[in-house]
């Protein structure tokens, strides 16, 4: 995909960090654009503000991990718009904690936006983008820790590697049929978002207002603040947009933001490989 101009994104996740920078270019490059989140509030002011710029914007109130909404959400920008040549799955939470201390809840919160959200968005939009039989993308948001692995975070770490691997199938079918529509995924390490934030991270009860969550215990509090100051301290999210136009621009899959991690990639292949414990070497 190498024309951008008058053409249609849909970006989930839009209000806030790397997903507002996304529509942010999008913008910038000409195209109209479908913004997709669940927070109202920021959603609201990221249209008014990206309209005021003179973008051709459309916010759309998405819980992601709701067919429904996604849903919704592609015959909203085709009643607009008429068409969707540009999709990132972008939305994404977190909740900290152990495999076993983290609560039924946090489980079915992350799972349910950051798998569940990327299935729902290509089983909603792929048949358009294949229906249009003209060049279109994908690009699904994983993390650094799709690839990697460690204590912590247990939740957020497995549903980050399943969108690795579902991107990478997703990959492999699309060529296999010789598609004009092209994946890439996003691995970002540390980028100065909201991700950590734990306002941002509540799962919201019927009248919007944040449900009760785990409590978090005080290693677990200790970790969420290094998170805090290393996010602080972090890449900003247009330079990660500015990595991914590259990327479609290329037809380049993996999107890796950060190289310096890339010595830690390898380690962990090469303890697969050499059949060693994780952490080894």
């Amino acid at each position: 995909m190498k024309e951008f101009r008058d053409r249609v994104a849909v970006v989930s996740g839009a209000a806030n960090g790397i997903g507002r920078a996304l529509a942010e270019r999008c913008c910038a490059e000409g195209m109209k654009v479908a913004l997709a989140d669940s927070d109202m509030s920021a959603l609201q002011r990221t249209e008014r503000e990206l309209s005021e710029q003179g973008a051709t914007v459309l916010a759309v109130p998405t819980d992601v991990s709701k067919l429904g909404d996604v849903e919704a959400l592609a015959r909203t920008t085709l009643s607009a718009f008429g068409a969707v040549h540009l999709l990132c799955n972008n939305a994404g939470v977190n909740a900290g904690g152990t495999t076993w201390e983290s609560s039924h809840a946090d489980w079915e919160f992350v799972l349910g936006v950051n798998l569940w959200g990327v299935i729902h968005g290509i089983r909603v939009f792929l048949p358009i983008l294949l229906e249009q039989q003209t060049p279109a993308y994908i690009v699904n948001t994983a993390s650094l820790m799709g690839l990697l692995t460690g204590p912590y975070a247990a939740a957020y770490k497995a549903t980050k590697h399943a969108v690795v691997a579902l991107s990478e199938v997703l990959h492999s079918d699309l060529a296999e049929r010789g598609s004009q529509v092209k994946v890439s995924v996003l691995c970002p390490a540390f980028v100065n978002t909201g991700i950590f934030d734990p306002d941002r991270n509540a799962r919201r009860g019927p009248e919007g207002a944040p449900a009760e969550v785990s409590n978090l215990l005080p290693a677990d509090r200790v970790h969420q603040q290094r998170l805090y100051q290393m996010a602080a301290a972090a890449m900003a999210p247009a330079a990660v947009a500015d990595q991914v136009f590259a990327a479609i621009r290329d037809e380049q899959f993996y999107v890796l933001t950060h190289p310096l991690f890339d010595s830690w990639i390898r380690a962990r292949m090469e303890n697969i490989i050499h059949h060693r414990n994780p952490g080894s070497g």
